[in-house]
């Protein structure tokens, strides 16, 4: 299992909308999130700042391929094209990234 962070900015005129959308994500969303092999996923909100947490269950070598089956999933796109002009992605982020990964200083179980 490896553990994932991330942040994203949102637009502080979008924030309701953006939780009124997460408060039940699309049944086709939750089926490819899990399907991916992503478990305890949570969105944390601070003013206009989004930090994500999951963790990956999947096998190491499939991340990536599974991570492009969840972006191919059906209505994926479409759940993009809703969620990309609330956010607000951070400048310095990686190439081809659109939250941006935190390294993980610590962790206790």
């Amino acid at each position: 299992m490896k553990r994932f962070g991330q942040s994203l900015g949102v637009r502080p005129e979008c924030v309701d909308e953006y939780r009124r959308y997460h408060a039940k994500i699309w049944p086709e969303i939750e089926d490819a999130i899990r399907t991916a092999g992503i478990r305890n996923y949570s969105i944390f909100l601070r003013g206009d700042q989004l930090f994500a947490y999951y963790e990956y269950v999947g096998p190491p070598d499939e991340y990536e391929a599974r991570m492009q089956v969840l972006a191919d999933a059906p209505r994926m796109r479409e759940w993009w094209d809703v969620m990309e002009p609330m956010q607000v992605p951070d400048p310095n982020r990686e190439p081809g990234t659109w939250w941006s990964d935190l390294e993980e200083v610590f962790h206790q179980d």
